[in-house]
This record gives structure tokens, C-alpha cells and sequence, in this order.
């Protein structure tokens, strides 16, 4: 039984009997294992960078604890402070993201970071989240008034983020607005006939992209026509899987952590499958569905337009990136350098997802099923 008293009637008494604590409980479990894999797949790779051991561990340690924080101070927001904090965050992202084509930092053939002393910051992860609550204001406010051109904003703002996404270029993350956005739009009643030239127009994008863009196109070549050697990190990927089998090797006795790059980010799920088996692999896949299949549980008797279309963007953007990841490590998809949701190390994504599952949080909140003096156990009955 929780310490906080029923009759407590402080923010954060009310915060506890309202918020979902089956989606708590789920977001903590990948987080610490999160927090295990870092400890066991960074210090090789800082060793290879010549930075102490513990390097990256410290550094995600302090982003955790930022993140944390920021998840519950966001989670405390009413709805419309949510809006309002998703509008503001919107235009700070677009301005970031003008400065970055300017002064960003290159790495990879990329220009997506802006340095910040010691702290790099990719404004490109924190654009989604407000990306998708600037969305479903519009596509709500569409519908509530009318004649308000919340359509065409929405339009008007996709293109906007796309276009300066493209520019970097980060085809990952546009392609996951892009979905994000087309499944929005679809929510708040687009007909099937628009929404299918829609998906005929993103098939038409990543064709041009093929073509147009080389490092894209050299991607998908590896990944359709593969030769010997020539697509290093998805063959150690896979091998690290295989030499885990069901239990895994054992924690801290991988070996693809001392050849991969990226074992610590995008490709810390291929550490996890080697050292922890089938099984903690399994376990990770499974609190990834229930966050998402949770999150749309709590709409089922939602009537606000804004909550439902905010909700299940923020869900389907955390539910495609982990797939994204996930299918990248299984050599299921060409290589796209996307973290694993709250698992991979990476402070801006940390951030960005703490924000993200701190907005879902909010919104998911049952005040009308918060009675106090009252034992309250409706969550685990859903």
C-alpha cells in the first residue's frame, strides 16, 4: 500500500492515485535494464576511444537522473499545460533546428548536432514529441471550430520539419514523422482515399531517396544484395545473437561489444542478446508492448480529440522507434542509426523520450476515478 494517503489532497498524493502505474512500472523495468547494458557494453567502447572505462556510464547515469526528473514534472502537467508546453518546445525545436543547419557539428556524413561544452545536443529528437502535440492541437482545433485551417497547418508544419530533417540528412526520423503524422491525420477522420495517396507518396520519397541521396542508397544495396564483409555491423549483430542462444554467455563476456562502434547505442540490443539470452531479449520486446498497448487501453473511453490523436502519436512514435531498432539489430531492415527507446545510450534521445512518455503520462491521468478516502485499485482492473 502506497505511503501517500488518500485524503491527501497535495499535487503529488493526487499525481500518484491518478497516474498509471502500470505504464510507471513498465517505463522503470526498461529503464534498468537500460542502465545494465550501458554498464556492460560502454566500456569497451570508450576504452577504443581512449576515455576511461566508465565514461559513458556516468555521463547516461547523469541524463538519467535529469530525465527522470523531467518525465515526473511533466506528468504533473493538466492537459492544457501540456499543449501549451508541446507549442512552445515546437518552436524552439524549428528555430534549433535553423541553427544546426548553420553551425552544427558533422559526424558520419551528418549534420545533426549542435555543441553545447561537453554535452552535444540533436534538437531533431526533441522535435517529434512537440511535433505531435503541435499536430493533434491543430487537427482537434479543426474539428471543434469551424473553418479553422488546422489541416492545412498541420500540412504546413510537417513539410517544414521534413524538409529540415531531410536537409541533415536524418531519412530515419522524417520517415518516422512522416508515419506519426499520416496516422494522426487518419484518427481525426482523413478518408481512405487521401490517406492512401498519402502512403503512395512516402513509397514515392524513399524511391527518390534512393537515387537522389548516396549513403541511402548504399544502405539498401548492402541490405538487398549483400557481399562478404560488406555489411560488417549487421553480421556481428546477428553472430552475437547466435553465440547468446537462450540464457546468453553471461553478463560482461560478449565479445561484439569489442567490435562494434555502436554496441552501446544502436546496437546495445545485440549486446543484450548475446550476454542475456533469448529471454531477457523477449522481456525487453514485451515491456515495449505493453507501454504501447497500455497507452491505447487508456483511450478507449476517451472523448477529448486533442488526448487521443497527442497519445497515440507520442505511442506510435515510441512503438516504431523501438522497431526500428530492433529490426535493424535482426538484420530485418537496412542499418538506420535510431536508439532503442530508454535502453541505448544517447542524452538527447533520453530526454526526448522522458518528455514524450511524461506527456502520456498527463494526459492518461483518471481524475474522475480519484475519490479520496477512498481505496481506489481501478488501474489493475482495465
Amino acid at each position: 500500500m502506497s505511503s501517500f494517503s488518500r485524503i491527501d489532497n497535495s499535487i503529488i498524493s493526487t499525481w500518484w492515485w491518478t497516474v498509471d502505474r502500470w505504464l510507471l512500472m513498465s517505463i522503470a523495468i526498461l529503464i534498468t535494464i537500460g542502465i545494465v547494458l550501458v554498464f556492460g557494453a560502454s566500456p569497451a567502447v570508450a576504452e577504443k576511444l581512449h576515455l576511461s572505462s566508465f565514461h559513458f556510464v556516468k555521463r547516461q547515469l547523469i541524463f538519467l537522473g535529469l530525465s527522470i526528473s523531467v518525465m515526473f514534472l511533466v506528468s504533473l502537467m493538466s492537459p492544457t499545460m501540456v499543449r501549451r508546453f508541446g507549442v512552445i518546445l515546437f518552436g524552439c525545436c524549428i528555430i534549433l533546428l535553423l541553427v544546426t543547419a548553420v553551425i552544427g557539428i558533422e559526424a558520419k556524413g551528418s549534420r545533426r548536432w549542435i555543441q553545447l561544452g561537453s554535452f552535444t545536443l540533436q534538437s531533431s529528437e526533441f522535435i517529434k514529441p512537440a511535433f505531435i502535440i503541435f499536430t493533434a492541437w491543430m487537427l482537434s482545433e479543426s474539428n471543434r471550430v469551424k473553418d479553422f485551417p488546422g489541416w492545412r497547418i498541420s500540412l504546413a508544419s510537417c513539410a517544414v520539419v521534413i524538409s529540415l530533417l531531410i536537409s541533415q540528412p536524418d531519412l530515419g526520423q522524417s520517415f518516422l514523422v512522416a508515419i506519426v503524422w499520416g496516422v494522426q491525420l487518419f484518427m481525426a477522420g482523413l478518408a481512405w482515399i487521401w490517406f492512401g495517396g498519402l502512403v503512395g507518396l512516402a513509397f514515392v520519397g524513399l524511391i527518390l531517396a534512393y537515387f537522389i541521396l548516396p549513403h541511402v542508397e548504399k544502405r539498401i544495396d548492402s541490405f538487398l544484395f549483400p557481399q562478404p564483409g560488406g555489411n560488417y555491423q549487421a553480421e556481428q549483430s546477428l553472430s552475437a545473437f547466435k553465440n547468446g542462444g537462450l540464457l546468453g554467455q553471461g553478463p560482461g563476456e560478449g565479445i561484439v561489444k569489442m567490435r562494434l562502434p555502436d554496441a552501446h547505442s544502436d546496437y546495445i540490443f545485440a549486446v543484450a542478446g548475446e550476454e542475456f539470452g533469448v529471454v531477457v531479449c523477449l522481456l525487453i520486446i514485451l515491456m515495449f508492448g505493453v507501454i504501447v498497448v497500455r497507452g491505447f487501453v487508456n483511450l478507449l473511453k476517451e472523448q477529448d480529440m486533442f488526448t487521443v490523436l497527442a497519445v497515440a502519436g507520442l505511442l506510435i512514435q515510441f512503438g516504431t522507434q523501438a522497431f526500428i531498432n530492433l529490426a535493424v539489430n535482426l538484420s530485418i531492415i537496412p542499418s538506420k542509426g535510431m536508439t532503442l527507446p530508454f535502453i541505448s545510450y544517447g542524452g538527447s534521445s533520453m530526454l526526448s523520450l522522458s518528455i514524450a512518455m511524461g506527456m502520456i503520462l498527463s494526459l492518461t491521468r483518471r481524475y474522475s476515478q480519484y475519490k479520496p478516502g477512498q481505496i481506489n485499485l481501478s488501474w489493475g482492473k482495465q
